[in-house]
């Protein structure tokens, strides 16, 4: 894996990182974030959600919940940047990022692991 992208938002106190073998648009990748003064993390915390890449994160968002999901973030801007996204909780309570994005050959596009 290489890295793609590196940003850091001090406004919003974290850093980010995206790692993969090839362009976010159309292959895996692993995103990494730093939340300013966090210097340890329970057991479990590290693992933050996947994310599902769709066309249309509002139509999205509308069916999960027309099926009982529980939408945890409505469609909107991701806060220091200018990608859609929501988030969606599974009935265990696992988040799954909806984020909008062209057609990608799988959906599941992304895994967020924290530190």
């Amino acid at each position: 894996m290489k890295l793609l992208r590196k940003r850091d938002i001090p406004e919003e106190k974290y850093s980010n990182a995206f790692l993969g073998f090839g362009p976010k648009e159309s292959q895996f990748v692993v995103e990494l974030t730093y939340n300013y003064g966090m210097d340890k993390y329970d057991i479990g915390t590290g693992f933050r959600h996947f994310t599902i890449a769709t066309p249309d994160v509002y139509k999205f968002v509308e069916n999960a919940r027309a099926k009982g999901g529980n939408v945890s973030r409505e469609p909107g801007p991701v806060k220091g940047g200018s990608s859609i996204i929501a988030f969606v909780k599974d009935p265990d309570g696992y988040a799954f990022e909806i984020i909008q994005r062209a057609s990608t050959p799988e959906p599941l596009c992304q895994v967020m692991l924290e530190k």
